[in-house]
């Protein structure tokens, strides 16, 4: 865990705030690599996960940016209310889901709304290293941008193509005819709104890119329906326990509640951190972590989201 202090709240667009956070002590903080995110302690005790978006080699701050969700389970909304300029916050050391792929030969960053945040620490990186890349960012209007202002000025500015969806009709993405044109070493990274990342994803599996050149990353899985969800049991290989998972209950709740530790962070299956591993029976995948192709294999679930399609799991535990 790091002692921060919010050195900086900016308003950085309609319903988004960024904060620029430095050690308490002074000094460097831990490198972290572009696409990293951090562990926020926020007030109320929740802890939430927010990209890194300054530039890498930046070590005395990091800066995140946060958008105010109308459905907001806790954590954003205490950012925005509760965390002030000067304010101490707990943190966890950078951790990195969402890495640039070092054999491409090109990358097509696609940015939605709030999902430019890992996109710009991203463009600090390959503008570093000389790469080839685009930065599209869409936004449904200029007023809900955030950092219209920093991308205007950054060194990489030429390799940005901005798309307001409440604009002319010729500036608009037309992702079909950027994915069709993209030779083989070429790699996608997205992130943003579920429905706009699907529509970018969606492109890319109608153009024959192969999962392993698409890159995401999701900051909240769909909602289920709780009335479809029903109990299973789970067991655990190395004891042969076994537990009852009620409907209304997570694998990850339960075995917390016997004393079974298993790291989690999201608890929204985006993360990845509970990944186990599944001996027997087929997961009900409800992550957006793992690929279409990693849930086929179905040797891994998300405990703290997924449930199972088979009565039983047994879980490598």
């Amino acid at each position: 865990m790091l002692q921060v202090n919010v050195s900086r709240k900016t308003q950085e667009a309609e319903g988004v705030c960024s904060f620029e956070l430095c050690p308490v002590a002074g000094g460097l903080l831990p490198a972290f690599e572009a696409g990293a995110h951090i562990d926020v302690h926020v007030p109320g005790g929740l802890i939430r996960q927010y990209s890194l978006c300054n530039d890498p080699q930046d070590r005395d701050r990091y800066l995140i940016g946060v958008l105010q969700e109308p459905g907001s389970r806790g954590g954003s909304q205490a950012m925005h209310t509760d965390v002030e300029q000067g304010q101490t916050l707990t943190i966890g050391a950078p951790r990195n889901l969402f890495g640039l792929q070092p054999g491409a030969t090109r990358h097509l960053l696609f940015a939605g709304g709030i999902g430019i945040t890992p996109m710009l620490s991203m463009a600090h990186t390959l503008c570093h290293q000389g790469a080839d890349f685009e930065l599209h960012y869409c936004f449904r209007s200029s007023d809900r941008a955030a950092f219209l202002q920093a991308l205007a000025a950054a060194p990489f500015a030429e390799r940005i193509r901005l798309h307001d969806d409440s604009g002319a009709q010729g500036q608009k993405l037309d992702i079909h005819a950027l994915l069709a044109s993209a030779d083989a070493g070429t790699h996608l990274y997205v992130c943003g709104p579920a429905g706009f990342m699907n529509h970018v994803l969606t492109a890319g599996d109608a153009a024959g890119w192969p999962q392993a050149r698409l890159h995401r990353e999701f900051f909240a899985a769909p909602a289920a329906d709780p009335d479809l969800d029903s109990a299973f049991e789970v067991v655990l290989a190395s004891s042969g326990k076994t537990f009852t998972i009620p409907a209304d209950r997570s694998v990850f709740e339960v075995l917390d509640d016997a004393g079974i530790y298993l790291e989690t962070s999201c608890e929204q299956g985006v993360c990845g951190t509970c990944m186990t591993g599944v001996l027997e029976g087929i997961p009900e995948h409800r992550d957006q972590f793992m690929s279409a192709d990693e849930h086929a294999r179905n040797d891994r679930f998300t405990p703290c989201c997924s449930r199972s399609k088979t009565p039983r799991l047994v879980l490598d535990l």
